[in-house]
């Protein structure tokens, strides 16, 4: 099995090469077509993770691979890597920066490694099980705020919370000192560095959240489904981040009333 410090540069190597791949197609003339729950698919999300796989079965032949676009092939049943290839197509699509790329890596089903790439913006973010979060190579960490009531909240897919839990949605608009709508995995990575404390994600995918996960983790937060149970391939994709676990638990108090 290969070190932390090799699975790093090859993660890292991986970040460089779906960047440049995902570049290649921004702001240019895309083939889209839409999924059958009618999210939109483009050439640059199969040409990205075309390029991780080639990269992937290369180095790790026996390994598993699990992704958006290409499914999964079953390797030696403990090794898994988990592709994203555009996560935020719609935002990729429409020409706005804040799409990422991401990247697990799972041993017997646990996010061992997160990475979290934003090629538009020239940020990588790593976070290795047992070992420090880094943004571009330098240490990040979650915030220390304990309290919703003085936290910057991020709502992602608030449309979806709202059409299918309006109870919980009004709750939400009356929590933190300020709060945000969003989309996708920057706010995560925004909470991993420290610039945001909470964020509360609906209907994501295993590829959306594993590798979020890993490096909320490693940055001191904590990220769960909505019943605080730990992420696997399994969940209902309901998901919370927190910095502290004091502000996470308030969190599940208020998503569970």
């Amino acid at each position: 099995m290969a070190t932390s410090h090799a699975l790093t540069e090859h993660a890292r190597k991986i970040a460089d090469i779906a960047s440049g791949s995902a570049m290649r197609f921004f702001r240019g003339s895309l083939g889209i077509e839409f999924k059958q729950d009618e999210s939109p698919v483009t050439q640059a999300d199969k040409a990205v993770e075309a390029d991780v796989r080639s990269y992937l079965n290369q180095h790790f032949p026996g390994h598993g691979i699990f992704g958006e676009e290409h499914g999964q092939k079953v390797g030696d049943g403990r090794h898994m890597w988990v592709i994203d290839p555009i996560d935020g197509t719609r935002s990729f699509l429409s020409g706005h920066p804040l799409f990422g790329f991401l990247l697990a890596h799972l041993v017997e089903g646990q996010p061992q490694l997160g990475l979290v790439g934003m090629p538009a913006l020239n940020e990588t973010y790593m976070g290795i099980n047992g070992e420090a979060a880094t943004l571009n190579g330098q240490p990040i960490q979650t915030s220390q705020t304990t309290r919703l009531d003085q936290s910057v909240l991020y709502v992602n897919e608030g449309d979806k919370i709202y059409r299918d839990h309006p109870d919980l949605f009004s709750r939400l608009m009356q929590a933190g000192q300020t709060r945000r709508f969003a989309y996708d995995c920057y706010p995560h990575a925004l909470l991993a560095s420290g610039h945001v404390d909470a964020v509360v994600d609906y209907d994501l995918q295993p590829y959306d959240y594993l590798a979020v996960s890993a490096l909320v983790a490693a940055a001191g937060g904590v990220m769960t489904d909505w019943q605080g149970h730990a992420l696997t391939l399994d969940s209902d994709g309901a998901v919370v981040s927190a910095a502290t676990p004091e502000l996470h638990s308030e969190l599940l108090d208020l998503i569970n009333t």
